[in-house]
């Protein structure tokens, strides 16, 4: 007699402020949820310094990858209702990859992902899976290939990384829901529910299109309102620019005060061969905020005076522009700041620099999210007569920002 959905394995029952009780299955996965490795991301924000304009938004990546992990196992139960064949194996498989799909993520999340050591997370939480399946005799193998998309149903990798996977199902509720930030909220019960594979790969129920349409739209409001709020990037711009000055004071033979793991990737510039796990598994967030706290009181006026700026919230101001800012512009407020905060011209490139962000809510070069018709025909919602503007969702909206003290 098959298994019915929900009863390959016993639960653990946890409280999300999110989603209410979740489960969260015993065994494997949760012991890997209790490795100290895991345990590190309650250090680590899940929305980096954005605090420091939405208070409520001091959530952290265990809670997102709790979050993330339940709403797969429910997205695995409807697939399995509806005559998906998926085995108990395949079904802990996917739950370990969601789960351990942030392993990998420096102090902050994104904001230091090419600073600290000029990695992507993703890389990372590769080399912690394949040592966690060492230490676990193999139990991982499985979860490896669908996180890698090597196994031989793509819809169970397309459930962890996809247009519309588990990972952006949680994280939009969840922060909208820290933020306070209604407008990113989506149904993420409405939009499970209508999943489907075809082809072997995921689908959605075509009568959910406008279920996926409020799902862009709250994709693109809350990168522009919360992940790229220009408050935001000025407050992560500026710890960008600490640790570059801490890393270039240590490289000069200069004391910078932190912890042995902070000092180690500011020492070493490391690929992802050469980050030692267990070295990188000891830094978070606290090991940045108390060194950030200390060099407050450094003798090097950059650092110093950049730390300050962050630990009081006496951010740079940030001018934003859908043209690239012209250079004479630049150099005006270079002379004028230079003069105003009598700084050096080594200085003005830690406190008045320029760039662009951009903002992308649906890419149709990587995959499209299709749509399954009441006579089994997938249309690619691309192609849909029914989205409201599909060009305006994958258009690549570009801002220019300006950074530099008042």
């Amino acid at each position: 007699m098959s298994k019915t959905p929900n009863s390959y394995q016993k639960f653990k029952t946890l409280n999300d402020p999110v989603y209410g009780f979740v489960q969260i299955p015993a065994g494997t996965v949760f012991s890997l949820l209790n490795h100290p490795w895991m345990q590190r991301l309650r250090r680590i924000s899940q929305t980096a310094l954005t605090y420091l304009v939405y208070p409520g938004a001091t959530h952290n990546r265990l809670h997102h990858v709790i979050g993330a992990t339940h709403i797969t196992r429910l997205a695995l139960d409807v697939l399995r209702r509806k005559g998906v064949s998926i085995s108990d194996d395949e079904c802990e498989a996917v739950l370990i990859a969601i789960l351990l799909h942030d392993i990998g993520h420096g102090p902050f999340s994104h904001t230091l992902e090419h600073t600290l050591i000029d990695v992507r997370h993703e890389e990372l939480s590769l080399r912690y899976m394949h040592a966690l399946n060492d230490e676990m005799s193999g139990k991982l193998s499985l979860a490896i290939e669908v996180f890698t998309n090597t196994y031989s149903k793509p819809f169970l990798h397309q459930l962890v990384s996809s247009q519309l996977d588990m990972d952006r199902l949680d994280y939009l509720r969840r922060d909208s829901f820290f933020t306070g930030v209604s407008e990113g909220m989506v149904n993420t019960e409405r939009l499970i529910s209508m999943l489907n594979v075809a082809d072997g790969q995921l689908v959605v129920d075509a009568k959910a299109v406008y279920s996926i349409e409020k799902f862009l739209v709250a994709r693109r409001l809350m990168y522009w309102q919360v992940y790229l709020h220009k408050t935001v990037l000025s407050a992560e711009y500026l710890l960008v620019r600490i640790l570059e000055r801490a890393r270039v004071l240590s490289e000069r033979g200069v004391e910078v005060s932190c912890s042995a793991a902070l000092q180690y990737v500011l020492i070493n510039r490391l690929s992802i061969e050469q980050v030692s796990l267990e070295m990188y598994a000891r830094l978070d967030d606290i090991d940045v905020l108390s060194a950030i706290k200390d060099w407050v009181y450094h003798s090097d006026s950059i650092l110093s005076s950049l730390s300050k700026r962050l630990i009081n919230r006496d951010l740079l101001k940030v001018r934003l522009s859908d043209e690239p800012f012209a250079v004479e512009i630049i150099e005006d407020i270079r002379k004028r700041v230079k003069i105003n905060h009598n700084l050096s011209d080594e200085a003005l490139s830690y406190f008045v620099f320029s760039g662009a962000i951009e903002n992308r809510a649906y890419n149709t070069e990587i995959s499209d999210i299709n749509l399954l018709e009441k006579d089994g025909s997938i249309t690619p919602i691309s192609r849909d007569a029914h989205i409201m503007d599909i060009q305006a969702f994958s258009r690549t909206f570009r801002k220019y920002y300006l950074c530099y003290p008042e």
